[in-house]
Protein backbone atom coordinates (compact mmCIF):
# COMPACT_ATOMS: atom_id res chain seq x y z
CA UNK A 1 0.00 0.00 0.00
CA UNK A 2 1.13 3.57 -0.60
CA UNK A 3 1.96 5.65 2.44
CA UNK A 4 -0.54 8.35 3.27
CA UNK A 5 -0.48 11.31 5.65
CA UNK A 6 -2.34 10.95 8.91
CA UNK A 7 -5.97 11.88 8.63
CA UNK A 8 -8.96 11.70 10.99
CA UNK A 9 -10.67 8.33 11.22
CA UNK A 10 -13.91 8.30 9.22
CA UNK A 11 -15.70 6.72 12.19
CA UNK A 12 -15.06 5.59 15.75
CA UNK A 13 -12.82 2.52 15.55
CA UNK A 14 -13.87 -0.49 17.63
CA UNK A 15 -11.54 -1.56 20.44
CA UNK A 16 -13.03 -4.93 21.29
CA UNK A 17 -13.51 -8.04 19.17
CA UNK A 18 -17.27 -8.00 19.76
CA UNK A 19 -17.51 -4.39 18.62
CA UNK A 20 -15.39 -5.16 15.56
CA UNK A 21 -17.70 -8.03 14.63
CA UNK A 22 -20.75 -5.77 14.99
CA UNK A 23 -19.11 -3.12 12.82
CA UNK A 24 -18.29 -5.71 10.15
CA UNK A 25 -21.95 -6.83 10.19
CA UNK A 26 -23.16 -3.24 9.83
CA UNK A 27 -20.82 -2.51 6.93
CA UNK A 28 -21.78 -5.74 5.18
CA UNK A 29 -25.45 -4.84 5.58
CA UNK A 30 -24.77 -1.37 4.16
CA UNK A 31 -22.94 -2.92 1.21
CA UNK A 32 -25.74 -5.41 0.56
CA UNK A 33 -28.42 -2.70 0.51
CA UNK A 34 -26.36 -0.19 -1.48
CA UNK A 35 -25.36 -2.84 -4.02
CA UNK A 36 -28.94 -3.87 -4.67
CA UNK A 37 -30.71 -0.53 -4.35
CA UNK A 38 -28.04 2.19 -4.63
CA UNK A 39 -26.56 4.58 -2.11
CA UNK A 40 -29.53 6.95 -2.21
CA UNK A 41 -31.90 4.21 -1.08
CA UNK A 42 -29.66 3.07 1.76
CA UNK A 43 -30.88 4.33 5.15
CA UNK A 44 -29.58 3.94 8.70
CA UNK A 45 -32.86 2.28 9.68
CA UNK A 46 -32.63 -0.19 6.81
CA UNK A 47 -29.00 -1.02 7.56
CA UNK A 48 -29.80 -1.59 11.23
CA UNK A 49 -32.64 -3.96 10.39
CA UNK A 50 -30.53 -5.87 7.87
CA UNK A 51 -27.61 -6.16 10.32
CA UNK A 52 -29.83 -7.15 13.23
CA UNK A 53 -28.74 -4.25 15.44
CA UNK A 54 -30.47 -1.20 16.85
CA UNK A 55 -30.38 2.18 15.13
CA UNK A 56 -28.66 3.49 18.24
CA UNK A 57 -25.84 0.99 17.78
CA UNK A 58 -25.07 2.50 14.39
CA UNK A 59 -25.29 6.07 15.64
CA UNK A 60 -22.83 5.23 18.43
CA UNK A 61 -20.31 4.47 15.69
CA UNK A 62 -21.32 6.89 12.91
CA UNK A 63 -22.52 10.46 13.13
CA UNK A 64 -24.73 10.18 10.04
CA UNK A 65 -25.29 8.32 6.77
CA UNK A 66 -22.44 10.16 5.04
CA UNK A 67 -19.97 8.90 7.61
CA UNK A 68 -21.30 5.37 7.12
CA UNK A 69 -20.77 5.75 3.37
CA UNK A 70 -17.22 6.95 4.03
CA UNK A 71 -16.51 3.82 6.06
CA UNK A 72 -18.13 1.63 3.41
CA UNK A 73 -16.02 3.30 0.73
CA UNK A 74 -12.85 2.67 2.70
CA UNK A 75 -13.73 -0.97 3.28
CA UNK A 76 -14.62 -1.74 -0.33
CA UNK A 77 -11.69 0.10 -1.88
CA UNK A 78 -9.20 -1.52 0.48
CA UNK A 79 -10.59 -4.91 -0.52
CA UNK A 80 -10.14 -4.04 -4.20
CA UNK A 81 -6.53 -3.05 -3.63
CA UNK A 82 -5.85 -6.30 -1.79
CA UNK A 83 -7.62 -8.34 -4.48
CA UNK A 84 -5.63 -6.70 -7.29
CA UNK A 85 -2.37 -7.17 -5.39
CA UNK A 86 -3.05 -10.89 -4.91
CA UNK A 87 -4.07 -11.46 -8.53
CA UNK A 88 -0.97 -9.69 -9.83
CA UNK A 89 1.25 -11.52 -7.34
CA UNK A 90 0.08 -14.87 -8.74
CA UNK A 91 0.18 -13.80 -12.41
CA UNK A 92 2.10 -15.88 -14.92
CA UNK A 93 5.67 -14.47 -14.94
CA UNK A 94 5.63 -12.79 -18.35
CA UNK A 95 4.42 -9.53 -19.86
CA UNK A 96 1.33 -11.18 -21.33
CA UNK A 97 0.67 -13.00 -18.05
CA UNK A 98 0.75 -9.77 -16.07
CA UNK A 99 -1.50 -7.93 -18.53
CA UNK A 100 -3.93 -10.88 -18.56
CA UNK A 101 -4.10 -10.89 -14.76
CA UNK A 102 -4.55 -7.12 -14.64
CA UNK A 103 -7.35 -7.02 -17.22
CA UNK A 104 -9.28 -9.96 -15.73
CA UNK A 105 -8.92 -8.83 -12.12
CA UNK A 106 -9.79 -5.22 -12.87
CA UNK A 107 -12.87 -6.10 -14.90
CA UNK A 108 -14.01 -8.44 -12.10
CA UNK A 109 -13.46 -5.72 -9.50
CA UNK A 110 -15.73 -3.33 -11.38
CA UNK A 111 -18.31 -6.08 -11.93
CA UNK A 112 -18.45 -6.99 -8.22
CA UNK A 113 -21.22 -5.33 -6.23
CA UNK A 114 -22.97 -4.34 -9.44
CA UNK A 115 -23.13 -0.55 -9.68
CA UNK A 116 -21.82 0.18 -6.21
CA UNK A 117 -18.07 0.12 -6.87
CA UNK A 118 -18.17 2.63 -9.74
CA UNK A 119 -20.67 4.73 -7.78
CA UNK A 120 -18.21 4.91 -4.89
CA UNK A 121 -15.37 5.77 -7.27
CA UNK A 122 -17.43 8.55 -8.83
CA UNK A 123 -17.80 9.57 -5.21
CA UNK A 124 -19.80 11.92 -3.05
CA UNK A 125 -17.69 14.95 -2.19
CA UNK A 126 -13.99 15.68 -2.24
CA UNK A 127 -13.03 13.19 0.48
CA UNK A 128 -14.57 10.22 -1.27
CA UNK A 129 -13.18 11.36 -4.60
CA UNK A 130 -9.68 11.52 -3.11
CA UNK A 131 -10.07 8.02 -1.65
CA UNK A 132 -11.20 6.61 -4.98
CA UNK A 133 -8.28 8.33 -6.71
CA UNK A 134 -5.86 6.75 -4.23
CA UNK A 135 -7.20 3.31 -5.07
CA UNK A 136 -6.85 3.93 -8.80
CA UNK A 137 -3.29 5.18 -8.21
CA UNK A 138 -2.45 2.13 -6.09
CA UNK A 139 -3.85 -0.33 -8.63
CA UNK A 140 -1.90 1.43 -11.37
CA UNK A 141 1.28 1.29 -9.28
CA UNK A 142 0.82 -2.44 -8.64
CA UNK A 143 0.56 -3.12 -12.37
CA UNK A 144 3.68 -1.08 -13.22
CA UNK A 145 5.63 -2.74 -10.41
CA UNK A 146 4.59 -6.27 -11.40
CA UNK A 147 5.32 -5.69 -15.09
CA UNK A 148 8.66 -3.95 -14.52
CA UNK A 149 10.79 -7.15 -14.91
CA UNK A 150 9.35 -7.66 -18.40
CA UNK A 151 9.71 -4.18 -19.89
CA UNK A 152 12.59 -5.45 -22.06
CA UNK A 153 9.91 -7.28 -24.08
CA UNK A 154 8.17 -4.00 -24.97
CA UNK A 155 9.06 -2.77 -28.45
CA UNK A 156 7.93 0.82 -28.10
CA UNK A 157 10.69 3.44 -27.95
CA UNK A 158 9.70 4.38 -24.39
CA UNK A 159 8.69 1.10 -22.68
CA UNK A 160 7.68 2.58 -19.32
CA UNK A 161 5.51 5.22 -20.94
CA UNK A 162 3.92 2.61 -23.22
CA UNK A 163 3.15 0.37 -20.25
CA UNK A 164 1.58 3.31 -18.45
CA UNK A 165 -0.59 4.02 -21.51
CA UNK A 166 -1.70 0.38 -21.81
CA UNK A 167 -2.60 0.23 -18.11
CA UNK A 168 -4.65 3.42 -18.35
CA UNK A 169 -6.47 2.14 -21.44
CA UNK A 170 -7.53 -1.07 -19.68
CA UNK A 171 -8.61 0.85 -16.57
CA UNK A 172 -10.67 3.24 -18.68
CA UNK A 173 -12.33 0.39 -20.59
CA UNK A 174 -13.25 -1.42 -17.36
CA UNK A 175 -14.68 1.73 -15.79
CA UNK A 176 -16.61 2.57 -18.95
CA UNK A 177 -18.10 -0.93 -19.03
CA UNK A 178 -19.32 -0.52 -15.45
CA UNK A 179 -21.26 2.68 -16.16
CA UNK A 180 -22.63 2.05 -19.66
CA UNK A 181 -26.31 1.05 -19.96
CA UNK A 182 -25.45 -2.27 -21.63
CA UNK A 183 -22.37 -3.58 -19.78
CA UNK A 184 -20.72 -6.90 -20.55
CA UNK A 185 -22.30 -9.31 -18.08
CA UNK A 186 -21.93 -12.98 -17.28
CA UNK A 187 -18.72 -14.80 -16.45
CA UNK A 188 -18.03 -16.09 -19.98
CA UNK A 189 -18.67 -12.71 -21.63
CA UNK A 190 -16.50 -10.88 -19.08
CA UNK A 191 -13.72 -13.40 -19.61
CA UNK A 192 -13.82 -12.82 -23.37
CA UNK A 193 -13.85 -9.06 -22.92
CA UNK A 194 -10.89 -9.16 -20.51
CA UNK A 195 -9.01 -11.37 -23.00
CA UNK A 196 -9.67 -8.80 -25.73
CA UNK A 197 -8.45 -5.94 -23.55
CA UNK A 198 -5.29 -7.85 -22.69
CA UNK A 199 -4.70 -8.81 -26.34
CA UNK A 200 -5.13 -5.18 -27.37
CA UNK A 201 -2.60 -4.04 -24.77
CA UNK A 202 -0.06 -6.72 -25.70
CA UNK A 203 -0.43 -5.99 -29.42
CA UNK A 204 0.28 -2.32 -28.73
CA UNK A 205 3.25 -3.03 -26.44
CA UNK A 206 4.87 -5.44 -28.91
CA UNK A 207 4.42 -3.18 -31.96
CA UNK A 208 7.07 -0.52 -32.71
CA UNK A 209 5.87 3.00 -33.40
CA UNK A 210 4.84 3.82 -36.95
CA UNK A 211 6.99 6.29 -38.81
CA UNK A 212 5.01 9.54 -38.96
CA UNK A 213 5.67 12.46 -41.25
CA UNK A 214 5.90 15.69 -39.31
CA UNK A 215 3.01 18.06 -39.97
CA UNK A 216 3.86 21.61 -40.84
Amino acid sequence: MTEEPDRPAPYREPRQARSAATLARVLQAAEDIASSSGLEEMTITGVAAHAGVSVGTIYRRFEDKEQLITALTERMLERREQYMAERLRTAEPSLSGVMDAYAHALLQSFADSNRLFPELLRARGTGSLDRGARTITEIHRLLLETAAPYTDQIRRSQPETALDTAARAILGACFHNSVRPDPVTGEAARRRYADELSDMAIAYLLTPERHRTAHT
